[in-house]
């Protein structure tokens, strides 16, 4: 793995459901303002299948719940607010922010553990509350 990269470790043998937000073929940049989420089942460091899941809106507080009631485990977006980074820690699901370029590419370097986290793409004011 290269350093400070993240990703699985193909050796726990757990399941894990990947949810990456979605705008066109490429990660969004504002989690909570995508229209869906490419999700992706991971068993034994391998994809066992994938689907699109449509958000249910943009509602604060409701996307980590949302995804947790589908069993998501990990979370890839460009950017959200660091409330909405609380409320999914709160509700088990760990998540990368500062993520950019085509899901075919991001989930390979995910399997691959050579994603690289970076700063949240959410650039409000210091007064906005976001949820994305």
């Amino acid at each position: 793995m290269l350093e400070g990269a993240a990703g699985i470790d193909p050796g726990k043998g757990m399941i894990m459901k990947v949810a990456i937000a979605k705008e066109g073929n490429d990660v969004s940049e504002h989690f909570g303002h995508c229209s869906e989420y490419a999700v992706f089942t991971i068993e034994n460091g391998k994809i066992s299948s994938s689907n699109i899941l449509q958000s249910p809106g943009h509602e604060p507080g409701r996307l980590p719940v949302f995804l947790s009631e589908h069993e998501i485990t990990h979370v890839l977006a460009g950017g959200m607010g660091p409330k909405a980074v609380e409320l999914f820690c709160a509700n088990n699901i760990e998540v990368f922010l500062g993520i950019s370029g085509a899901i075919d590419t991001v989930i390979r370097d995910f399997l691959s553990g050579k994603i690289i986290p970076g700063q949240s793409s959410c650039t409000h004011g210091p007064d906005h509350e976001c949820m994305h």
